[in-house]
């Protein structure tokens, strides 16, 4: 892996993004409206709903929103041949991944610094937690969507076939996450089949980060995030194609 080559296309992705507004604007401000709009929804029937599930939603919007935006990006390059022209010259698949992943990942940071600082200084969210832990799980998962993104790009031959990853990959994580009812309390098999998704272990990590002050369990679901993340890259990486058949 070179990591001159990985600069270099995360250079140009990045390049990519700033001439495209509508898609930054959508990756970098589209959780946080999301985010204000659950507190909009709940603040006079339940104005302690927002502290309870805030921390969770601020796990999925990322993870959602850069899974939709990535996959349909990455597939967009390879039909209009730009994935072809790169991986003709010296670029190995896995440093065209990494490279995509460290400039989403960058657009990541932005937007998760930009939903934290408005949940927190403007809607009043209150966690026991270190901020600063709950901002890196934030980015780790947008970086999860991404990596996921990116590796089921690779499946899809149009940007509508794409889209359609979506039911299939997020949804279910969304609906075994804990957000609706909480891990233990699901049957023994969707218990089974939820330890399995990593989306779980970072709602976990967020509930962990509301309710305590400790670090060592949120810290622990933060690496299972990072090693599912790093997977799907390098799975990623194995099933990229240079084309749409």
């Amino acid at each position: 892996m070179s990591l001159r080559v990985t600069a270099a296309v995360a250079a140009r992705v990045l390049r990519q993004l700033r001439r495209d507004h509508r898609t930054l604007a959508m990756l970098l401000l589209l959780p946080c409206l999301l985010v204000v709009l659950l507190w909009w929804m709940f603040d006079e029937v339940d104005p302690g709903a927002f502290d309870r599930i805030g921390p969770a939603l601020l796990a999925i919007f990322p993870f959602t929103v850069m899974f939709l935006v990535t996959s349909v990006t990455t597939l967009r390059e390879r039909t209009g041949g730009t994935l072809e022209r790169l991986l003709a010259m010296p670029t190995r698949r896995l440093d065209l991944l990494a490279g995509y992943a460290v400039a989403f990942g960058l657009v990541g940071v932005g937007q998760s610094l930009i939903t934290v600082g408005v949940s927190a200084r403007l809607l009043g969210l209150e966690i026991a937690g270190p901020w600063w832990l709950l901002v890196l799980v934030a980015v780790v998962d947008a970086l999860l969507g991404t990596a996921l993104g990116l590796f089921v790009s690779a499946f899809a031959r149009t940007e509508f076939q794409a889209v359609q990853f979506m039911p299939a990959v997020v949804i279910p994580q969304l609906l075994l996450c804990g957000l609706f009812v909480p891990r233990a309390g699901l049957p023994p098999v969707l218990e089974a089949v939820s330890g399995l998704l990593p989306l779980s272990y970072a709602v976990d990590a967020m509930s962990t980060l509301s309710t305590s002050a400790g670090t060592a369990q949120a810290g622990r679901d933060l690496a299972v995030v990072v090693a599912f993340a790093a997977a799907a890259v390098v799975l990623g990486a194995v099933t990229l194609r240079r084309r749409t058949a």
